[in-house]
């Protein structure tokens, strides 16, 4: 097997294209990272990507936006995961993918580099192609504009510190991320209201070629319990579908049953588990 290393995203894309399509949902990380890298590139300046080639043919890949971990996509080859941790020189946080080659990769790796690693996240990706309506509740949707984004930026801050365990958050990239989802025409955040005031928020964007991730999803501990989260779930992914997107896409908490359960009420299926790993 031969791996190698590409500078250019399009030519990833391009290369890598056929492995990350044949399951989209599974990829959407992968693939969300590489419209934003086409079409918002300063957001990601550094990058990296690893093809592994076996008789021609691209039979695993994976990517990374410094700081952050490796991205790695289901191999197509016996031996792809093993070849692709002997490459992967440079020392990583992380790495996340679907089960069970993210275990490999970290097993690998860590043999090879002498790291331990262990589990932060376990989560799951589920899909939609059909929105079943949730039990109605008070409230109604609307796009945020420039004029809620300390608000959003507090939930974010919240939800990161809540769901994602930061315990200190990067100011500057929950800014970065609201005030990009706020202008972008392809990514928003969607506040539900009560009688004019915020009470839960959903976002969407990492478009892939026919689908579109939905999160983050959040609605403070206060106004919890009375679906007002489903609710925007529910009108965002609907949204989505009726703009053309074939379906929408989202990542849960295993450790959080109340969400899954929430998610699967109003037509979103598993797709894979997935784990982000740490090194170190």
């Amino acid at each position: 097997m031969n791996v190698q290393l590409v500078a250019d995203p399009a030519e990833f894309l391009d290369r890598a294209g056929g492995l990350l399509l044949r399951d989209e949902a599974r990829h959407n990380l992968a693939l969300g990272l590489l419209g934003t890298l086409r079409d918002h590139p300063w957001r990601y300046p550094e990058h990296q990507f690893w093809l592994v080639e076996e008789v021609g043919e691209v039979v695993g890949a994976a990517l990374r936006t410094p700081p952050h971990g490796l991205v790695l996509a289901q191999p197509l080859a016996e031996g792809a995961v093993e070849a692709l941790a002997g490459a992967v020189e440079e020392e990583l946080p992380g790495a996340v993918g679907a089960t069970p080659e993210i275990e490999a990769f970290a097993e690998a790796w860590s043999r090879r580099h002498g790291v331990p690693w262990s589990i932060r996240f376990s989560q799951r990706i589920f899909a939609l192609n059909d929105v079943i309506p949730p039990r109605p509740c008070a409230g109604a949707a609307r796009t945020a504009t420039a004029a809620d984004s300390a608000l959003l930026t507090d939930w974010l801050r919240a939800f990161s510190i809540e769901a994602l365990g930061e315990d200190d958050p990067d100011e500057a990239a929950l800014e970065a991320n609201v005030e990009h989802k706020l202008v972008a025409e392809d990514a928003a955040y969607v506040l539900w209201e009560v009688d004019g005031e915020p009470v839960s928020c959903a976002a969407y964007g990492s478009s892939t070629p026919t689908g579109t991730r939905i999160g983050p999803v959040y609605t403070p501990p206060k106004h919890r319990g009375r679906g007002y989260g489903s609710a925007v779930t529910a009108h965002v992914s609907a949204e989505r579908l009726a703009a053309g997107r074939r379906f929408c896409f989202l990542y849960t908490d295993l450790a959080n049953p109340t969400s899954n359960k929430i998610y699967a009420d109003i037509g979103y299926r598993p797709v894979c588990d997935s784990l982000q790993v740490q090194f170190g």
